[in-house]
């Protein structure tokens, strides 16, 4: 085996071109997002894997259902959008990339400042994205997961350490690649969000 960022896919291997982002390699690097919330170990985020995993598998089941229209992102919400009278895969893309902008802020800010707990950094990152588009029961569910936060060094020491008992990435690699993952992550989400926007399919705060 191998560190954690080192075993799932990286955003930044997901291929952009004019025609798009790769939908494939796009749903497989946001599997490694469902993993790395397992790695919190924290039961009240498992909601949050249940809605990354449920949405995940709309967008696949339009891919295999229709791959020649589905080969990016953009093309599948055209096709979808323009050909049928529900858009199930383009709703659950949508809430998909709500999740991974939760994600991205929360990381973001844990990153930005080495001082930061986890629990601090997720409360940020879902009061600037999420939060809003939440009701008061599901809010009270993220206040309890952000609660239970591990600490900060024990989920960067899992996401350095190699689970076959390897060694684990010294720290200043392990801050380089969450770098180039979170800026590659960035990139997607503010052209997915963009598409949402101007073509009135929905909206992700980021």
């Amino acid at each position: 085996m191998a560190p954690f960022l080192e075993s799932v896919k990286s955003f930044a291997d997901v291929p952009i071109t004019a025609d798009g982002v790769d939908t494939v390699a796009f749903l497989e690097a946001s599997g490694g997002v469902v993993k790395l919330f397992k790695l919190l170990e924290n039961p009240a985020f498992a909601p949050v894997v249940s809605d990354l995993e449920g949405n995940i598998t709309k967008v696949r089941t339009r891919y295999d259902s229709h791959p020649s229209q589905s080969s990016t992102l953009e093309l599948l919400l055209f096709t979808e959008h323009t050909t049928e009278k529900k858009q199930p895969a383009s709703e659950g893309l949508m809430w998909l990339l709500r999740g991974l902008a939760f994600t991205f802020r929360a990381l973001q800010a844990a990153q930005n400042n080495v001082h930061t707990e986890l629990s601090k950094a997720f409360t940020e990152g879902y009061e600037n994205t999420l939060k809003g588009y939440h009701n008061f029961v599901v809010k009270g569910i993220f206040a309890v997961a952000m609660r239970a936060c591990p600490y900060r060094k024990t989920f960067y020491d899992k996401l350095a350490s190699d689970p076959a008992g390897g060694l684990s990435v010294p720290a200043d690699k392990l801050n380089q690649e969450l770098n180039v993952w979170l800026a590659a992550l960035e990139t997607i989400l503010v052209r997915m969000k963009k598409v949402y926007e101007e073509k009135k399919y929905g909206d992700v705060r980021l």
